[in-house]
């Protein structure tokens, strides 16, 4: 499989916006905990459609949690990591398979959809500091690995259930780092099963990873001199505006 084929229609400031985009919400996420399954759809969608968009996020996301992992992993919370990974792993593959069943009208309703909902769920959850247990935990991890099998910018949600389990800052980060691992090899081997890893999701995918690398490394660096908000305020309307953009343009497609 030739990768540089991925690449044949798309022009040379569109990779540059891709490269930038994804060095930005690697930085992102490093900080916060999430941001590329949020940002990257923004830009990937206009340019090679709404359905390649959740393998590309998936395969990427491999570089993207590795490189977290490793810049925060005596953080990591291995107990709650393994809770979550057992009770998501079956409706991860579910919720992947159904997603290669949808169109590109409904894959990108359905991404524009989540991305909108995203955030205001998890700003109810902070402000009601929300607190579960580890059977709360496990019941959490079911829907969620729904929604990040066939979604793309559901991270957030895990990012709420692991505040409300009692993880904070740098542990959040480095748990969700290894859960999102796990889930994202559940989705690369159901979407390549299903014929949905195609030149150009691998292409795209390997550039994103590749180059939000360093970015892990940058958010550890500048952890306790950014403040966190301004980023979480900027990062939310972003969210809003382009699942508004994608679901609207979905529906005029209709």
């Amino acid at each position: 499989m030739n990768l540089l084929s991925g690449f044949a229609n798309i022009s040379l400031a569109q990779l540059v916006l891709v490269a930038a985009v994804a060095l930005f919400a690697s930085v992102i996420g490093g900080l916060a905990g999430y941001g590329t399954g949020a940002l990257m759809p923004l830009v990937l969608v206009p340019l090679v459609g709404a359905e390649p968009v959740v393998p590309i996020i998936a395969i990427s996301s491999i570089f993207t949690n590795l490189s977290r992992f490793v810049a925060y992993v005596r953080y990591a919370d291995r107990r709650k990591a393994g809770i979550v990974v057992a009770c998501a792993i079956l409706t991860t593959a579910l919720g992947a398979y159904g997603y290669t069943r949808l169109t590109g009208k409904g894959a990108a309703i359905v991404i524009g959809s989540m991305l909108i909902l995203s955030v205001p769920l998890r700003r109810m959850l902070r402000r009601h500091s929300v607190r579960i247990g580890d059977s709360g935990l496990a019941a959490g991890a079911v829907g969620y690995g729904v929604l990040v099998g066939g979604t793309s910018g559901s991270g957030v949600i895990l990012l709420s259930l692991l505040m409300a389990a009692g993880l904070e800052g740098a542990a959040v980060i480095a748990t969700d780092a290894v859960i999102s691992l796990a889930t994202s090899a559940v989705k690369i081997s159901v979407f390549g099963m299903a014929g949905a890893v195609s030149a150009q999701v691998l292409a795209f995918a390997v550039l994103i990873g590749g180059i939000a690398i360093p970015g892990a490394f940058l958010a550890k660096a500048f952890v306790e001199r950014m403040p966190v908000h301004i980023h979480t305020w900027i990062l939310d309307a972003a969210v809003i505006t382009g699942g508004l953009v994608m679901i609207s343009s979905a529906l005029r497609a209709l």
